[in-house]
């Protein structure tokens, strides 16, 4: 068990103000550790040390500011083994997604910004001749990428190795300091990452990380007036909160917010291709995911073989321990959680859709687990098609023609990753550049990690990964001058 962390400020480790608190092990019901519950105080601490550091940091080169990530990147690949253990106590995750998917992922990411090329954080220098409004005459004009400044990153509980990396090692490459604030459910890994990069050398309050389940804890880390910037990976609501605390200061907001992803399969998609597709809602994260193919989207001709294979395939999952060879279901974060999502469950009952597998809570003894469940029969005004339930369910909706398709996928909130199934691969680009979402699959549920990463409407502001991170974490100076 991880007993008493502390808070991490200014290159020290303190003693939170509000004492802790206790991590529970979702599958188990387990403490994993006591977490540190900070104060308001502690945070603006956190928040001024950034601001110190800011200077000093934001003038080193890209190179070492590079060599910093690339320890760090070294050193959590070389505590993979323990740091993974962790995870999975924290989030329930199964164990080849703790390895591979949030620690091992969380090392590629500081591994990715440790590896910046000058074309990726510098704009080459531009010759602008002068407009009609301008004096006669060439200027010269060069634009250059600077840090925004100290940078507070929240980060879901899903995933914490590589959701917080995915924000840190960018904005640390841009020369920006940051103020990390975890989710409360599991942030003990994110001590650890903390730990690594000091073990790295990253100087004294260029990194900090704060904790607590008191909203008060949020709400400091954004308003702090030493605060240029927030990056935050969670729900719509939280978000908007957010937005309006940035708002009144005109902060720099990074929002990856939630989702409803619709999956149109179409009469000739390759339906093993679908469903394997479309079962990652059920087993990964046990649905805890933001990009999951949540609504599908069948076309009448396929609808009843659609629907029949993912029941099969629902039914085939094993659901318990995570750290149990062959367990692809493990738990959600948490009983309320668990909960949330089974009364999503039974109001897709009271609206009429068929619950044709799940719906009865696994026989597990202990952890908050959920059966993988499939909702037929759905409409698109049905809550349970319009709403992030979060969890390992899946809403299947018929249509007829293309048009229809499209409509019904663009009838949301949310606009953050959708798919198209389709034997015509024309038809399925077709279909793409008429989605209303930041980012399309194409007979495929797997990413491009250089892509850009975001989403339209409800499900967020900006865009991360790859070169597009490093983007998201600067801003754009122009220096004019006589030609």
């Amino acid at each position: 068990m991880t007993d008493g962390q502390r808070l991490f400020i200014g290159g020290r480790w303190v003693e939170p103000d509000g004492g802790h608190y206790e991590v529970i092990d979702p599958a188990t019901e387990e403490t994993v550790g006591r977490a540190p519950e900070a104060s308001r105080d502690q945070v603006h601490a956190a928040a001024a040390a950034a601001r110190e550091a800011f200077g000093p940091w934001s003038r080193t080169t890209p190179e070492e500011r590079a060599a910093v990530l690339g320890r760090a990147a070294d050193i959590i690949r070389g505590h993979l083994e323990p740091y993974a253990r962790l995870a999975q106590a924290e989030t329930g995750a199964t164990t080849g997604t703790a390895y591979g998917m949030q620690v091992g992922v969380g090392a590629a990411r500081f591994r990715r910004y440790a590896k910046v090329e000058p074309a990726e954080w510098a704009i080459p220098p531009q010759v602008i001749e002068a407009g009609p409004m301008g004096r006669a005459g060439v200027m010269g004009a060069l634009a250059v990428r600077q840090p925004v400044g100290v940078v507070t990153c929240i980060t879901s509980y899903n995933n914490p190795w590589a959701n917080p990396a995915g924000k840190i090692a960018p904005a640390l490459a841009m020369g920006n300091t940051v103020v990390v604030k975890p989710a409360p459910q599991d942030p003990l890994s994110v001590f650890r990452m903390a730990e690594a990069l000091e073990a790295a050398g990253v100087p004294a309050g260029v990194l900090n990380v704060v904790c607590g389940r008191s909203a008060d804890v949020g709400e400091a880390a954004v308003s702090s007036p030493d605060v240029d910037m927030v990056s935050f990976t969670g729900s719509t609501a939280v978000g908007q909160r957010i937005a309006e605390v940035c708002g009144r200061d005109m902060k720099r907001q990074l929002m990856e917010l939630g989702g409803k992803g619709a999956a149109v399969v179409f009469d000739d998609a390759d339906l093993g291709s679908a469903v394997a597709g479309i079962g990652t809602t059920f087993s990964f994260y046990s649905g805890q995911i933001c990009t999951a193919p949540t609504r599908v989207l069948a076309q009448r001709g396929v609808y009843d073989r659609l629907v029949e294979q993912l029941a099969v395939y629902a039914g085939r999952l094993k659901v318990g321990d995570p750290r149990e060879p062959g367990t692809v279901v493990g738990p959600v974060i948490s009983a309320e959680h668990r909960e949330r999502v089974e009364s999503y469950v039974e109001l897709g009952r009271k609206e009429g859709a068929t619950v044709l597998t799940g719906g009865e809570r696994p026989p597990q003894d202990r952890g908050f687990y959920v059966s993988p469940t499939l909702l037929a029969d759905c409409t698109s005004p049905m809550r349970v098609t319009r709403e992030e339930i979060f969890g390992p369910v899946v809403c299947v909706i018929p249509f007829e023609e293309e048009e229809e398709g499209i409509a019904l996928a663009n009838d949301s909130d949310y606009g953050l990753i959708d798919y198209v199934w389709s034997g015509d691969v024309a038809r399925a680009f077709r279909v793409a550049r008429q989605l209303r979402a930041g980012g399309v699959g194409v007979n495929t549920v797997g990413r491009n990690m250089e892509a850009p990463f975001g989403g339209f409407k409800k499900s967020g502001v900006g865009r991360d990964v790859g070169s597009y991170a490093l983007h998201a974490y600067s801003e754009v100076q122009a220096i004019v001058w006589p030609g």
